[in-house]
Parts: C-alpha cells; sequence; structure tokens
C-alpha cells in the first residue's frame, strides 16, 4: 500500500460508522511498520474477546458489593473483564516511558502488554465490545478514560468511570474532580466532560495528536509529517494541523510544501486572530513565508 492509499483508506475508516477501532489503530501502527501484519493482532483481539465474553457472561451482581445507584450486573460484568484484562492478562499503563511512540502503536500495546490511556482504553473498548459489554470513550482532558453507561430506563442512574491506564480503576466523582484538576486546572465543570462520548475520529485523532508529539520531540520530523497527513485526513479543517504541516516541511527543507501549507494557514486564519498571542503567532509565520519564497525563487 501507498502513502497515499493508506491515508485515503485511514481516513474512510476512521470517518466510518463502523465502531471497529483497531483496523485503523493498526494502520496508523503501519506508518512506523510497513509490513505489520493486521491479521494476528485483529485475532488476538478475537481471542480475547472469546475469553472476555465467557467471564461477563458468567458475571452476576451481589448488590452489597456495588456501588450506589450503579446496576449490580453492570458492576460485576466490567469488574469481571478488568479483572481478566490487568490481573491475568496484565495490561498495565506504562508510566516509566511514558513518551516512548510504541505506547501508541496498538500492536506493540498488545506485544508488550502495556501502554498509554488512550491505547489501553482502545484495547479495552475493543475487547468489551467483542465480549457484549457496552462501553465508550470519554475524551477526558488530559487523561483518555472509559464508560460503561447506565441503561436508560433503569433504576441505577450512575455510570461507571473506567481509567483503563491503572488497571481498570473505578472513577468516583471525587476521582474525576481531582484529575480534572491536575491536567485542566479546573475541577468544577467536570460533569460537562462526561457526557458525550468520544467519537471514532476523535479517538484515532487524539492518538495521532499523542505519537505526533512523541516524534517531535525525538526530533523525528519525517515521522511527525506522515502523521500529520492522517490528521489532516481525518479533519481537512484543523489549522493547526496545517500550520504543523508546513512547519515540519520547513525543517525538512521541502520548501515548496511548507510555502504552500504556511500561505494556506495565513489565509486562513488572519481574520480569525483574537488575541495578542495569536496576532504574533501569525506575525511569526508571516516572516516564515516571506523567507521561504526568497527560497523558493530562488530554485527556479
Amino acid at each position: 500500500m501507498s502513502r497515499e492509499q493508506l491515508v485515503n483508506s485511514f481516513a474512510q475508516l476512521a470517518l466510518s460508522p463502523d465502531p471497529d477501532l483497531a483496523v485503523a489503530a493498526l494502520m496508523i501502527a503501519r506508518l512506523e511498520y510497513p509490513r505489520l501484519d493486521a491479521g494476528r493482532y485483529l485475532d488476538e483481539l478475537d481471542a480475547l474477546g472469546r475469553e472476555a465474553a465467557r467471564r461477563v457472561t458468567e458475571a452476576r451482581g451481589v448488590g452489597g458489593d456495588t456501588p450506589a445507584q450503579v446496576d449490580p450486573d453492570a458492576y460485576a460484568r466490567v469488574t469481571a473483564l478488568n479483572d481478566y484484562l490487568f490481573r491475568e492478562e496484565r495490561f498495565v499503563g506504562n508510566d516509566v516511558q511514558y513518551e516512548d511512540p510504541r505506547n501508541s502503536f496498538l500492536n506493540e500495546v498488545l506485544d508488550r502488554r502495556t501502554g498509554i490511556p488512550i491505547t489501553l482504553a482502545l484495547v479495552y473498548m475493543e475487547v468489551a465490545r467483542r465480549a457484549g459489554l457496552t462501553v465508550e470513550g470519554v475524551n477526558f482532558p488530559g487523561h483518555f478514560l472509559v464508560r460503561c453507561p447506565a441503561r436508560r430506563g433503569s433504576r441505577y442512574s450512575k455510570d461507571l468511570i473506567i481509567d483503563a491506564h491503572h488497571g481498570g480503576a473505578l472513577l468516583s466523582e471525587d476521582a474525576c474532580r481531582g484529575l480534572l484538576r491536575r491536567h485542566a486546572g479546573n475541577g468544577d465543570a467536570w460533569e460537562a466532560h462526561l457526557v458525550g462520548h468520544a467519537t471514532k475520529a476523535q479517538i484515532l485523532s487524539r492518538m495521532l495528536l499523542n505519537l505526533k508529539r512523541a516524534y517531535v520531540r525525538m526530533f523525528s520530523f519525517p515521522q511527525a509529517r506522515d502523521v500529520t497527513e492522517l490528521l489532516l485526513a481525518v479533519d481537512p479543517s484543523a489549522l493547526d494541523e496545517l500550520r504543523d504541516r508546513g512547519m515540519l516541511a520547513y525543517q525538512l527543507n521541502d520548501f515548496s510544501s511548507a510555502l504552500r501549507d504556511l500561505q494556506a494557514y495565513l489565509r486562513l486564519s488572519s481574520k480569525g486572530a483574537a488575541n495578542e498571542a495569536e496576532r504574533d503567532e501569525l506575525a511569526q509565520i508571516w516572516e516564515h513565508v516571506k523567507t521561504l519564497r526568497r527560497h523558493v525563487a530562488s530554485l527556479n
């Protein structure tokens, strides 16, 4: 598959209504591992899902062990899945090497049984889906979470909020507020961050943003630009990614591509500069554009 085909296929998958996240996530991994056998990892997820289905089906709730306003059966099923994935299969958050790019590749997460919140959450969601357990992603600031929603019309009103990075820990309201304070500086409006579930495109884009940051920190600019191509394929209106693709091209001495992207960024952003910091950034980009024009003109 050519790079252009990969980008187009990824965009189609990311924007499709099919709930499967694993295929698109493995396409991201192909940026680093072009010969990756995706089928092997899909088979592994299927196997994990079959065993999880057996555990989840057999789980039965005991009212006294269940948090208030939580469905005992849902609590038992989530507990069974947590025990299987985190105690038996030993998936664990990689706090020691958090910024390692391998944490963003699904194949590596499955091989090494370690990752970051969003990739461990993706494994959790894919296994849960195969096991018949309804869960969804929560695009929580700074730390991706998973939710098992309460059934509509049920007398049980509380969702279960699950932290896949920390062994499937079930987070209370206070814990969610504390997490929001750590990552966003304000824990007073945490409910708003838990209302809507993360869409497929949002989950994949967040994975890509983590990966891009890791590559930029390593000065791996060709790989970072490849990731930015996928981000723009999912959301062509993402102006920050257009700017970053231009700056990455600049770093790689691809002056014509850099000029194209940065000129487009200025054209689309100039009317939206709302404060002094944004105006300063646009002025800096304009200086880059002037330099690039001289470079490109000298090559003609």
